[in-house]
């Protein structure tokens, strides 16, 4: 599935939900979903800078795709990476490189988080496209 489809169910779902009580909740267990980080991934090195919380994110290149796997302290914050995971995880590097993100905007994510989670999510994109930089260098 391309990113940009994935990113429309994402939205579509979230749609669904009236307020963001329910929204949270959704996010709380969308977290509960992610695929876990190996513990051995679970270091410094893999920690995401600049979240509020702590946010680890691991990726391999199987098959010229990459699998994002992550873990966070906080509910909130597992949600929001599973949300990214979700999107960008079994993908070229390059389609991750040539994605929006303004699927964020479009659900209210943004607008709906206190201003040192919205930087962690900053954070927490550049992590993912820092990442497809690195495997998209190996490939050429």
């Amino acid at each position: 599935m391309q990113i940009e489809d994935i990113q429309n169910d994402i939205i579509d779902e979230f749609s669904m939900f009236d307020d963001w009580e329910e929204r949270y909740q959704y996010m709380i267990d969308l977290g509960k979903t992610l695929p876990l980080i190996d513990a051995q991934y679970k270091t410094d090195d893999n920690l995401i800078k600049g979240c509020q919380s702590k946010v680890w994110v691991h990726a391999d290149l199987v098959d010229k795709h990459i699998v994002f796997t992550a873990d966070s302290d906080a509910i909130i914050t597992k949600g929001i990476i599973a949300i990214l995971i979700r999107a960008f995880s079994n993908q070229k590097p390059q389609a991750i490189l040539d994605a929006n993100t303004d699927f964020i905007d479009e659900i209210g994510l943004k607008d709906h988080l206190s201003p040192t989670r919205a930087n962690g999510l900053v954070s927490m994109i550049k992590q993912l496209k820092m990442y497809a930089i690195a495997y998209q260098t190996q490939l050429n």
